[in-house]
């Protein structure tokens, strides 16, 4: 009789019960420091299999351990929660520009931000087009294949692009040399916009736009998607400036002063 523990299952099932278990250390320290031997008795488990827990969240500095005193929260937590309550303010932030951009445009409307190397979208207001865009908030996108991710690169030093092209492989442009996709991205760079000319879903059009911290510093970027039947090219470049417009109220609302440089700049699509 074979042993269930050596079905497919197992391996999946053990690590979805050692997350389960972590988050339970995590939730049991979350009023103040907690010693050992109270962590084991809150989580039902023996002090071994506590105490092996505990200190793989210790490693990852999840947790901290402080003498006499026990088990606690660590600086990654708190790097993590401010992270998430700065997106959760800059998605509520943009909403009613977002909102409002996509009901005056009819097309759909993308916040996304830069993660480990990926646009990841934050918001997404569908349009009222009947065209299906396939993303979903959560979802992460290449960088030099989307506007909304060429537009959080607009910033970058030009001497890294091709790294960046080639490190998304198979989700680079299709069929677009590094040289083109090099020009075009000096054009957005001078004009503060970023287009999506079908490179990353066929019949797919895009216009994209930075959003600046009080810094001035690049922290999210705004994108309206739709079909290429509805975004040919002189609806492209009349989309960038409300987009600009867009991005500008959102950075004027995270303290940002709009640069009236790129506002004054009129972008061409570039092939």
């Amino acid at each position: 009789m074979s042993d269930p523990n050596d079905s497919p299952a197992a391996p999946t099932q053990a690590g979805s019960q050692t997350l389960l278990r972590g988050l339970d250390v995590l939730e049991s320290v979350a009023d103040g420091p907690v010693s050992l031997a109270d962590l084991s008795a809150r989580l039902g488990l023996n002090r071994s299999t506590t105490h092996r827990l505990a200190n793989n969240l210790v490693n990852r500095r999840y947790l901290t351990f402080v003498p006499r005193l026990g088990y606690r929260f660590g600086p990654k937590l708190l790097e993590l929660g401010f992270l998430a309550q700065q997106q959760t303010d800059l998605i509520q932030i943009a909403r009613p520009h977002l909102e409002s951009l996509a009901a005056s445009t009819d097309d759909t409307v993308h916040l996304g931000i830069l993660e480990d190397g990926r646009a990841l979208y934050l918001d997404k207001i569908p349009g009222r087009r009947r065209v299906e865009i396939s993303s979903r908030v959560g979802d992460r996108q290449p960088l030099t294949s989307t506007g909304l991710g060429k537009a959080l690169l607009l910033d970058s030093d030009p001497r890294d692009w091709q790294r960046m092209f080639e490190e998304d492989g198979p989700a680079t442009p299709r069929g677009l040399s590094f040289d083109v996709w090099r020009d075009r991205m000096t054009g957005y760079v001078a004009s503060g916009c970023a287009f999506d000319l079908e490179e990353n879903q066929d019949q797919i059009r895009c216009v994209a736009a930075p959003v600046r911290d009080a810094s001035g510093d690049i922290v999210a970027a705004l994108s309206v998607s739709s079909a290429a039947q509805y975004i040919d090219d002189g609806r492209m470049a009349a989309l960038c400036a409300e987009v600009l417009a867009a991005t500008g109220a959102i950075s004027s609302d995270l303290g940002h002063t709009p640069d009236p440089v790129h506002g004054a700049r009129k972008p061409r699509v570039r092939r």
